[in-house]
């Protein structure tokens, strides 16, 4: 075996993985060229709150199918998030995010658990998060408490969509709240979960199964 095929497939499998160490220092998403590539959040900002769910078990798989919380998504959706948070923070909230990227791998697992189209996008099709172009967020205020919204993140029932009006007048104000400065800022809301938003014309982009190593 030559040693040019050697440093070919050794940097072959290294670009396979996402990098998941942080930066010492934030970085300006603005020098990012490739506006596709998917990046960490968590390198361009330290104002966003991160509650992982599928690094975890609370979720409504029940399971762990992450094997860490990372928020890797495309530039072009990290930049507009960016700025959305920036308009939440003007008003002294910020954003918390549930789910960023997911590798069509993961969509797979997720499905073999729940192989239903109503609760899990089917792998075959794939989902916008496997595309880096959709976040689970909610808000929360200057004290880090969620504002309510009247369900919980993954609560499948006619109560999470954004048309249901038989809630408080607190919940239908947050929940208009997060939609306008979102939709303000390139993302469209998604109807029957009231935390997920896509970025406009995501669905083009490719399903992705690039995966990320836990930082030590």
């Amino acid at each position: 075996m030559s040693i040019l095929f050697l440093v070919l497939l050794t940097a072959s499998c290294q670009s396979a993985y996402l990098n998941s160490q942080k930066s010492p220092v934030l970085l300006d998403i603005h020098q990012e060229s490739d506006e596709n590539a998917f990046v960490n959040l968590k390198n361009f900002s330290n104002d966003f709150v991160f509650d992982m769910k599928y690094a975890t078990a609370d979720n409504f798989l029940k399971e762990k199918v992450y094997p860490c919380g990372e928020c890797f998504l495309r530039v072009k959706t990290i930049k507009a998030l960016l700025e959305a948070n920036k308009a939440f923070m003007k008003k002294g909230y910020r954003i918390k995010l549930y789910d960023c990227y997911r590798p069509l791998a993961i969509q797979k697992k997720m499905w073999k658990l729940v192989p239903d189209a109503n609760y899990v996008a089917n792998p075959k099709k794939g989902s916008i998060h496997n595309r880096g172009g959709a976040v689970d967020i909610t808000l929360v205020d200057s004290l880090g408490m969620e504002l309510p919204m009247g369900t919980a993140f993954d609560f499948f029932g006619e109560e999470a969509g954004h048309h249901y009006q038989n809630l408080s007048q607190e919940v239908l104000d947050n929940r208009k709240f997060l939609k306008e400065i979102m939709l303000q800022h390139n993302f469209k809301s998604f109807d029957s979960e009231w935390w997920h938003y896509n970025l406009n014309n995501s669905a083009a982009d490719k399903v992705s199964n690039q995966k990320w190593r836990c930082a030590d």
